[in-house]
């Protein structure tokens, strides 16, 4: 497990004193593992944020739709999928944040006249579960044990 937290940890952890950890090397570990490590922790700390969510709204999350750079990466977004158990949607249009900024400044400038004259986003990717839910427990449950490790929190 890769735990990126080299300035702490934000939400929903809240440590300022957590520093970032490489776990579970071995001898047989190469780059693609701490690669694909990395990719898992940006899951994780999202899987940790949402489930935050799902706890302070009670709301179920029926899909995920992402953007950004990151979400060029399939393998993220099949991950983040299955550790979420609910489908990932991303954008044909992976930078959709700042399209729907300029749009809204469009709005704004009188550029539109309405919503109806803006541009479509395009089609979405989807990413559905498909990890089955032992596993998905086992990985989080490694994911909690990784994270204590670095936590600065008393026990």
């Amino acid at each position: 497990y890769v735990i990126p937290a080299f300035t702490g940890i934000g939400a929903p952890h809240w440590d300022p004193y957590a520093r970032g950890a490489i776990l579970g090397l071995t001898r047989g570990s190469e780059r693609a593992h701490i690669v694909r490590a990395t990719l898992e922790a940006i899951a994780y700390q999202s899987m940790d944020v949402i489930q935050a969510m799902r706890e302070d709204t009670s709301l179920p999350i029926r899909e995920i739709r992402v953007d950004g750079g990151a979400s060029a990466n399939n393998f993220l977004m099949q991950f983040q999928a299955d550790l979420l158990d609910a489908p990932v949607l991303r954008s044909a249009n992976v930078e959709s944040t700042a399209f729907g900024a300029a749009c809204l400044a469009g709005l704004g400038a009188k550029l539109f006249r309405g919503k109806a004259e803006l541009p479509a986003l395009g089609e979405y990717t989807k990413f559905p579960s498909q990890m089955p839910e032992n596993e998905r427990a086992q990985k989080i449950e490694g994911w909690r044990r990784a994270l204590r490790q670095v936590l600065n929190k008393e026990t």
